[in-house]
């Protein structure tokens, strides 16, 4: 109920990290959330905050908001957020930064919850779903990259 892709990236983490954390690009990078946006007049990143995307499942349908809250933000470092349904985390997002020879590895993960409705998904489809997950963070992480190297 969880998986992990690592990228290295010729740029020092604490740009990355700053593209990262600014969710208001998301939609450059993600081949499924388009747009993102703060909310409750947060204007970036900090612990707590909270903002809401808007996600094309499979990149083709359905379209919904998601409500998110951010659970790690250490400049350079970490960046992390849970998508919520009400107050509860469904998943969680993390992207972690290493510094490593030329550059920084990044390390974009999710975690589902452990709860018994998430293990039934898993169950019936999920291992489909955490192999979409792991492609969409490879083109997510990529598409980052040929960012952050040609700055």
């Amino acid at each position: 109920m969880e998986g992990s892709v690592t990228v290295h990236m010729a740029a020092p983490a604490d740009k990355i990290w700053n593209l990262i954390a600014d969710i208001t690009r998301t939609g450059e990078f993600s081949p499924e959330v388009f747009e993102s946006e703060w909310l409750d007049g947060t204007t970036g990143p900090a612990l707590g905050a909270t903002f809401r995307g808007h996600v094309r499942r499979n990149e083709i349908g359905p379209v919904y908001w998601t409500t998110c809250r951010v659970t790690a933000c250490e400049p350079g470092r970490e960046f992390g957020f849970a998508v919520l349904a009400g107050d509860k985390a469904l998943n969680n997002w993390h992207y972690r930064l290493d510094p490593s020879g030329d550059g920084t590895d990044v390390t974009e993960s999710f975690r589902l919850a452990n709860a018994a409705p998430m293990r039934l998904f898993w169950l019936f489809g999920g291992c489909l779903r955490g192999r979409r997950n792991r492609r969409d963070m490879r083109t997510t992480l990529e598409r980052m990259k040929k960012v952050v190297e040609k700055e």
